[in-house]
Order: structure tokens, then sequence, then C-alpha cells
């Protein structure tokens, strides 16, 4: 079998079918059969079907591989586990195995396109930034990031200091009757990560690496210096003024600052070692990593890298006593740049900054003007100065003269684990005690030094900044577990308490005018007048203790019921509100062990499923409950109006302050079918109500508005997930799964009085491009409806309302046209409205593998539908920036253009200065995110050199992107203001595990 044990070795007699007889003969077997022309099937309990050709007299050696599907699967549930066929909830299960061969490092990645319900997004591409898991949908306005749970312990941020090679599972709890054992913090779904155990009388030995390089997978298509040059002129001449530029031609193709910011060649490195060993009593996983990553955009400023260590025991005193612990240590050191940003983005700059502007400035002329010779303008290595453009101004600087002055780093120390006891007595009743801990150190450093890189953004003094935090989070749990079959009654039943403590407290300050000139050198120790310093410091605290239990009932393995009621409290909440209720139920029926369904070919297995349940959300401030006081306010006092430094109330106080809930109920089935296709179906719809948001309050009350419970969200959606599993000819092995979602939400309520709440905003004039509103779904597109442009004079003079006056009297031939939604004769404010929604109706993903005599391919693409993207790359607030190329295609007559309008210096229409429909491109993708070639060497080569398996590969990452988004990157929800795209990587890897060569010897 594939774990190395000699299940079977069949003799074929002659020629015929699956029905003979079989003989044992001291562990081989002979089948006797008579039919010819035949095809025999093998299949044993918990492994794949295999087929072989019959051929006479020949032997056969089969290597039956897995099957979890057909295996009593153990599923983690929370506090427990259960076996597959019993799980009544939508749980949803990605294996080490799933993972083995899949170069990943932020392990919320390997839920990308794996699991049905869950949105993985990648919102930037520099090394070590975190993705964005929703887990059915957005479940509130604020915080929807699931909770993470790592070998009990809730982890209060992401996950990024665990390595995928020590990852034994990862359960997706989606429903709310599978979350409400983790109740105040489940709205928003709960992944659960169990990391890996020694193995019991043998010891193993496993390496894997990988390497490589990329970089950008696309680059925007931007206007060079001939076309630029041409394009301005024509939008200064149509806005009146002169023509800018004498010459166009000879300006050439100018300077490509893509090609300035983005790397080829970023390197990516992986090692992972890891140690599984132990006896019979104790168990041991010992393992290390390293993780080296340079980002494709400026890879001195741009790059991560985390050393992880991890030690996992298991002790058995006697068969009633054991005890264990799982710890984790990481180490980060990380670099980073402005992503996804119009003020400071390096991406930014390289769209918007005019190819006109060289890297270098070399033009005497320039180099004796006053700026270059009175002002400390940013110089190279070789002391050249880099130019400054004529053109465009505000934050949109010469990129690599701002990488010169960008001097910073961030770094983290991460302790995670537990140390928990268990002892089982009177056979079925099991109690166990856990301590874990969640012990982080972080801190951040930046200097600035002494620059000149246009007249708005300049430094006289060099300043420097640190600060230094730490947090603990610990959870006391104790539970108390009863487990008994009686006949065809299986009960179990799990009551318990917790009790946790989240404090942290950090410390930082700012020096400025010191006597260094780099971050190296830097320190706020250096002597410095007082008013060149800046110090501050905070601390928090919150504590939860909570009650739980569950009831799992089944009756003869067919019928089953599973209830669950979490009672928890906060210190997050006033008296009045402390504690929150959070049950669920759930039922299961598994049809396929009727009678009616017994022993047909068909439907191997069907479970029904049916779950309700309630979960909490407390992601808010502490002390919101209470009217507490800030400091650094200011105000006048005595004769003099002299100016003071006090305290003030930070917001009214709300007492009946309450857990925010979302309810949610859950319809859906699991199957098997024709023994080799699974296939899983749910339908649900949750709904959030006393969402935690800010109450408007009137100005002449003088104080900010209290938190309350104020907003209601309904989410609703299908998914379904397909499975493949078979090996043709003895040869040819062959394994395909897909998931496809369907989700959307509506806002039903945002409070008394109040109809939308703002969102996002771009550029200086503070754009508004998205709104929160009732009835549209949250975070919508806001803005005017487009409808074509006007392609000559009596087009806009036809455009008038009801009183035969101009809707648009500014507008001219080649404008565009805004429809007047409100029907009030006039383009105005109140036009805008719901344009687009950021959020994807469908998700999906599918994974293909196929192995052939040792070779294998693996096939890994995802990708969503139904959305939108705002492009709001262009900074169309600076006259002067540059342009995608599809300008070339504006409208310069009647009839040469529909869509882009003609080009005018201040933009008399708000062509471009209106959030308008005008901006949205299809959001909708396909993309290749893995594929990999690769070779496992043959056990008779590998066992002799002493290891178990090798296998090496090639792979290639964000290969192929279909989609109609001509940006740098679709795998973005929202607006897109110069997004750092995902890279493209091509890697080599190796997989090598290592055996205990005396005991393989002795099997």
């Amino acid at each position: 079998d594939s774990t190395g044990e000699t299940l079977i070795g069949a003799t074929i007699l002659e020629k015929g079918t699956s029905n003979g007889t079989i003989t044992d003969l001291d562990g081989n077997f002979e089948l006797e059969v008579s039919n010819k022309d035949a095809v025999l099937e093998l299949s044993y309990t918990g492994f794949a079907s295999r087929e072989l050709t019959l051929e006479n007299g020949t032997t056969f050696q089969i290597q039956m591989e897995l099957d979890a599907e057909s295996l009593e699967e153990v599923v983690v549930i929370g506090y427990g586990t259960q076996k597959k066929k019993e799980v009544t909830g939508a749980i949803s299960k990605v294996t080490a195995a799933e993972l083995e061969d899949m170069p990943v490092t932020r392990i919320e990645n390997s839920l990308l396109g794996r699991t049905s319900g869950v949105r993985v997004t990648t919102g930037s591409g520099q090394p070590g930034d975190g993705a964005s898991v929703r887990i059915r949908g957005t479940t509130t306005i604020g915080n929807s990031d699931p909770l993470y749970v790592v070998d009990g312990v809730v982890i209060g941020g992401g996950i990024e200091f665990l390595n995928q090679g020590d990852i034994e599972s990862i359960e997706v709890l989606k429903d709310a009757a599978s979350a409400a054992i983790y109740g105040a913090r489940a709205a928003n779904g709960v992944i659960l990560v169990t990391t890996k155990s020694g193995l019991p009388d043998r010891t193993e030995v496993s390496y894997k690496a990988f390497a490589g390089q990329g970089g950008p997978w696309r680059k925007l298509a931007l206007l060079n210096g001939t076309e630029y040059a041409t394009l301005m002129n024509e939008a200064s001449v149509a806005a009146g003024g002169s023509v800018l530029f004498d010459d166009p031609q000879s300006f050439g193709e100018g300077t490509d600052w893509q090609d300035q910011v983005f790397r080829n060649d970023a390197m990516q490195q992986n090692h992972e070692l890891s140690i599984s060993s132990g006896g019979k009593r104790s168990q041991y996983y010992i393992s290390f990593g390293f993780n080296d990553q340079e980002g494709i955009v400026s890879p001195d400023q741009s790059k991560w890298q985390r050393f992880s260590t991890r030690i996992n025991s298991t002790h058995k005193i006697n068969k009633h006593i054991k005890f264990g612990n799982t710890i984790g240590y990481s180490r980060i050191n990380a670099q980073g740049i402005a992503t996804n940003s119009e003020f400071g983005s390096a991406l930014s700059r390289a769209i918007n900054l005019d190819p006109l502007t060289p890297v270098l400035e070399t033009r005497d002329e320039v180099l004796n003007s006053p700026v270059f010779q009175n002002f400390p303008v940013v110089r190279n290595e070789e002391g050249i100065p880099y130019a400054i453009s004529e053109n465009v101004t505000s934050e949109v600087l010469n990129p690599v003269a701002a990488f010169e002055i960008e001097q910073g780093n961030g770094w983290s120390d991460k302790i995670v684990g537990n140390i928990w006891g268990e002892v089982t007595f009177f056979n079925d009743f099991k109690f166990r005690s856990s301590l874990g801990t969640d012990l982080a150190f972080w801190g951040n450093e930046g200097f600035t030094p002494v620059y000149y890189l246009n007249a708005s953004n300049r430094i006289d003094i060099n300043r420097y900044s640190r600060a230094q935090n730490r947090g603990l989070f610990w959870l006391l749990q104790n539970t108390l577990s009863y487990d008994k079959e009686i006949g065809k009654h299986k009960i179990g039943v799990l009551v318990g308490n917790t009790a946790e403590n989240n404090s942290g407290e950090g410390i930082g300050g700012s020096a400025s005018d010191l006597p260094v000139n780099s971050i190296d050198k830097a320190s706020l120790g250096f002597p410095t007048s007082p008013d060149n310093q800046t110090y501050f410091g905070f601390e928090y605290k919150s504590t939860t203790a909570s009650y739980l239990s569950r009831i799992n009932y089944g009756y003869d393995s067919k019928y089953l019921l599973s209830v669950v009621f979490r009672r928890d409290g906060s210190s997050r909440f006033g008296a009045n509100n402390r504690f929150g209720n959070f049950p669920g139920a759930s039922l299961g029926w598994v049809v396929s062990d009727e009678d009616f369904l017994t022993g047909n070919s068909i439907v191997n297995f069907l479970k029904l499923r049916a779950s309700y349940g309630v979960n909490g959300n407390d992601r808010i401030g502490d002390f919101l409950f209470a009217s507490t006081v800030g400091g650094a306010r200011n105000y006048t006092f005595g004769l003099d109006d002299r100016l003071v430094n006090g305290v003030s109330p930070n917001a009214i106080a709300n007492p009946d302050l309450r857990w925010e809930q979302t309810q949610q109920i859950n319809f859906g089935f699991d199957s098997k079918i024709f023994r080799k296709w699974s296939f899983t179906f749910d339908a649900y719809e949750k709904k959030t109500k006393d969402m935690l948001l800010g109450i408007d309050v009137p100005a002449f009350v003088g104080n900010n508005g209290p938190t309350g419970n104020v907003a209601t969200l309904e989410n609703r959606g299908l998914e379904f997930e397909l499975g493949y599993n078979n090996t043709f000819s003895n040869k040819i092995q062959i394994e395909f799964s897909s998931n496809l979602s369907y989700a959307e939400n509506e806002i039903t309520f945002l409070g008394t009085n109040r109809d939308f709440l703002n969102g996002s905003r771009f550029g200086p004039p503070g754009l508004e491009i998205t709104r929160t509103t009732v009835g549209q779904p949250i975070g919508h597109f806001y803005g005017y409806v487009t409808d074509g442009l006007f392609q000559n004079q009596a087009e806009v003079d036809a455009y008038v309302n009801a009183d035969g006056s101009s809707i648009q009297p500014d507008a001219s031939p080649g404008d565009i046209r805004f429809k007047d939604v409100n029907g009030n004769g006039i383009i105005d404010p109140d036009d805008r409205t719901s344009i687009g929604d950021p959020t994807p109706t469908w998700t999906y993903g599918f994974n293909f593998a196929a192995a052939y005599k040792g070779f294998d391919i693996l096939v890994f693409g995802q990708g969503v539908a139904g959305n939108q993207i705002f492009k709001a790359t262009r900074r169309f607030d600076l006259q002067m920036a540059n342009l995608t190329a599809d300008a070339l295609d504006r409208w310069t007559g009647e009839g040469t253009s529909t869509d882009y309008p003609r080009l005018v210096m201040n933009d008399p229409n708000g062509n471009f200065s209106r959030s308008s429909d005008w901006y949205l491109e299809p959001g909708d993708f396909f993309r290749i995110k893995t594929l990999q070639l690769g070779y496992t060497m043959p056990k008779t080569i590998s066992e002799k050199a002493g290891f178990r398996k090798v296998r090496m590969y090639v792979s290639g990452n964000n290969l192929w992107t279909a989609t109609q988004y001509s940006g740098f990157d679709p795998e973005i929800i929202g607006v897109d203001r110069g997004l750092y795209p995902q890279p493209r990587f091509f890697l080599f890897g190796v997989n090598a595990t290592f055996f205990n060569r005396d005991k393989f010897e002795k099997e």
C-alpha cells in the first residue's frame, strides 16, 4: 500500500472476470477465473480500487493507494474529533497530502481555490503580505477575518508564522452550528489548523526545498515620450492653451518607469527539515524552516525572511494518563514599500510620472539651476543626481530616487503553543486540561535622511523612529467528555470552560537632526534638542470567560444529531450585556445505509445535513461601553489664554453595548457515486444583526457618538464540490477536484435616520468611490452613470431638461454624457448611485493530478466572476500625469471613439474628475496558479540510497491569466490604485524522506 505495508499479492491463472475463487497460499492469493476478455477490479477496505488486465500465469504486485473518502476519516471539529461519516455540519478539510507538493509560504494561500465557500484574495504580491480570507462572504462591516485556532490555541492575528510542511490538516468550519462551539468570535467562520505529531515505532526525516526566481506577469501599456508629448499638446490646445512641446518626435521612447521599478530576477528559496520519531509511549516531531523571498519591485526595500522551528510531543504514562505539547517559534524580518496607494507608492509613480523625465540628470543647464545647486537633491552611488520632473509634481516622484531614501524594516518574534494533559477514567470519561499561549514581540524602525525630491517633497533635517511592542495571550481550557456506544446508540457529551487574557503594551519614539545619514548608524540615544524628540506608549487588556457544551448522538450510524451551546462573557461589554449565548444544532441522515439503497452500484454514499446556529463577534476596542477620556486635547485657560494640554471624553458611554450576532441556516448533502466520484452541496442563508458601529449624534452635542448595535447584513449562497479519483490499467493515476461557490450580500439596516456609510476615497480631492447603502451590497461602487460620448455639438445641444436648459452646460463634443438619474434636469451629486459590486458573485477552483511510472503532473487553477474593479491608477488631479496607451484611441472627431473621451486640460466636463462607471472594468479572471511537473525516483533506487521517497519537480506559479481587466492584476477586491502584482515564479524543488533502515529491513 501507499504506506509501505504489504497487503496482497495475486497470481492470475488465466484470463477471466473478477467472479472467481480466491485461495490463500501463505500470504499470497490465487484467483481462478473462467470468463475471458475481462478486467479484474481489486478493492480493499479503505483503499482506492484498481483495475488489471488479466494475463495467464502472471504475478501482479500492486500498490494500493489510500482512499480518504472510503476510510472512516477523522475530522477536527473543535475541542474534539469526529468521523467524517458522522459530521453533520458544513466542514471542509485540506490534508497534508494535498499540500505536500505545493510551494506555498503563507498558509492562508493553501486554502486558495481548494474549498467551496472560502474566498482567498492576495491583496498584494509583496513578499510576506497576507491574504484576505472570507468564509461565506463578508459577515460584518468591520473586521470579517475568520477565527484562527492552531492546535487549540486561538490566534489573535494571522498564521504567517506557520510552515506548510508542519501542517497535518486544516479544517474550515463554515456553518454556524459547527462554529458555535467557538461562540463569541465565530461569526466570520473558524479555521482549525492541526500540526503534525510524532510517529510511533519508527523514525522519519523529511527535507523539502524549492528555489527559483520570478518577475511581473504583466506590465501596463503606457504612453512613450513621443506619444505623451503629442497628447499633452492636444489637451493644452483643446483648452485654449499653447503647444507645450515643439518637437514631440525628439523625445523618442523616453523613460520606461516600469522597467526602472520592476525586477525579473527576484529570488525565492524555502527549506524545511522535519524529524518524526518515537516509541510506544512517547512520540516527537521537530522541524526547522527558512524562507527568503525578494520582491519584484525594488527588492532592496521589498523582501521577507522567516525562520521557524517547532517541537511537538506526546507522552503516555499508562493507559489512563497522557500529556504533551505543541510549541512553535518564528522570527520574521521584513522590509516593505507602500502598496496599492496613490500616495507614496512606487507603482503609482511609475504609472503617472511623465516619460520625458530621465532617471538621472546629466543636462548642464539643469544641473546649474538653483534647485540642483542649492538643495540636497538625491544622488546615486556615483554622485549623479536623480532627475526631477518638470511636468508632474505632488507625490508623483522619481521612483528610483525615492527608493534611495526609503530606509526601514520590521521584525517579529512569535511563540505559539500549548501544554496539555489528559486523563481517561471509567473507560468512557476523559478529562483534558490545556494551557495555551500566543506570545509576540514586534517592532519597526525607519530613517529619513535629508533630501529634496521636488518642491513639495523635501526634508531639511533627518528623522529616526523606532517602536517596540509585546503582547501576551493565554488561554486555559478544561473539558470533560463522555463517549459511549450502547448497541446501535452512540453518545458523545462534552462540557467545559475556558478563561483567557489578552494584554500588551508598546513604546516608541522619534528623534530628529541626528549626526548620521543612514539607518544602521541611527539611534534614539543620540543627544538632541527636546523639541526634536517625541515619545509615546500604549497598553491594552481584555479578558473572556466561557462555558461550552456539546452533545453528539447517532443511531445505527444513520440518524445523527449534534447540539452545541456556548456562553461567553467579555470585558469589552458593559455589565448590562456582558454575557452572550450562542447555540447551534445540526441533523444528519445517512440515506445510503437504508435498505432501499444498500448494495446499489450507483450511489455508494449519501448523507443529508441541516443545521442552524448563532455566532458572535466582539471585535471592537476595549471599554467602548464607558465614557473614557483621552489626552493630547489642547485648550486655552487663564487670563493670558495660555494653551494647555488636557484630557476630555472620547465618546458618549453606552452601557447597553452587546455582542454582534450572526444567525445561519444551512442545508446540504455529501455523496459518492460510481465508487470514484464524490459530490458535496450546501445552501445557506445567514443574517448578521446588532452590528457594532459608531452612532451619529448632532454636532452640537460636542462629543463623538457612542458605539452601538445598529446595523443588519444578510448573506446567502450555494456551494458545490466535485471530486474524481481513479487508476487506469494499473499504470495511470488520475485525481481531480473542483469547487464552485455563489454568494451575495445585502445591507438591510444601518440605524435610524441613516441610509448609508461613506466608503473609500481617491486622490487629494477625496473623490468618493464606494459606499455602504441600505438595499445594496456592502461597499458597493458609487458614482455617476455614463451614457456614451457626445459625438457632435448637435447632441450636446439636444441634451436638455423639461425647461429646455442644457443638462451639461460645460460639455463639448467628445465629452462623456452623464445620466440624469434623479430627473431634476441637471447633473449634480444627487445623480450618483450604485454602479457596481466589488465582491465576486462566483468563486471557483480546480486541482488536477496525474501520475504514470514515476512521472506526475499537477495543475491548480482558480478564479472569480461577477465583480468589478475600480481602476483608479491615474492621478486625474495632476493634468500632466502620464496616460495608459488606450488614450491613443481617444475621441478626436465625430465617430472616432464611443468610449474614451477627448483630452483637454482642466477637464471642464468632469470626464475624469467624477467617480463614474467609466472607471469600472470586469473583475472576472481565471488563473493557472500552479503548473508542476515532477518525477519520483523508483523505490529500488531510492531505498538503496537510504531514502523512502525522493521527488523532484519544476513548477511555475501564476503562469497564465485570462481576464478583461487591464490593470496590473485582477486578483484584487475593490479599488486598484496601482496594485503590487502577483509575481510569476519558476521554481525547482525536491522532497526527500529518509527512513529508519533497521525498522524497514525488519518489515
